[in-house]
């Protein structure tokens, strides 16, 4: 037997069971219905008394209402897996453009970078080794 099986985690497997197990009802919802969770988007445009909502008056309001609702988020038009699949595409294009243009397109300066001696003139325009005393400052 599995450890599982001795220590009581799981039951052993006597028999396959191929029938679908009966749902038990939530007693939280003390014998309210338990509507399916499908959203009023995908119903049917016409036929309905009150067309904005897409429901007809007396029926049975659902738990997640203010979700599935015509109000509710809109359901995605495309699965979500192809929708990051095509913006990691665009991005990657947009991406590789940018990198293309940098390195073919933009023309090489002009003129050399000045240099200047003594470390950039860091004494003469006043820089840490010419004040030591405003770092201590700062402080």
């Amino acid at each position: 037997m599995n450890s599982l099986v001795r220590r009581g985690l799981a039951r052993p497997l006597l028999a396959r069971q191929y029938a679908t197990p009966v749902k038990e009802p939530n007693p939280q919802y003390n014998s309210y219905p338990e509507l399916p969770d499908i959203s009023h988007q995908y119903r049917a445009p016409l036929g309905w008394q009150d067309k904005l909502l897409r429901r007809n008056f007396g029926d049975t309001v659902h738990h997640y209402e203010e979700v599935n609702s015509m109000w509710g988020p809109d359901i995605p038009v495309i699965p979500p897996k192809q929708a990051l699949r095509q913006f990691l595409i665009a991005a990657g294009g947009f991406v590789t453009a940018g990198l293309f243009m940098r390195a073919f397109l933009v023309p090489d300066r002009p003129a050399i970078p000045r240099e200047y001696p003594f470390n950039g003139l860091e004494v003469e325009l006043g820089g840490h080794k010419a004040n030591p005393e405003a770092e201590n400052s700062e402080e």
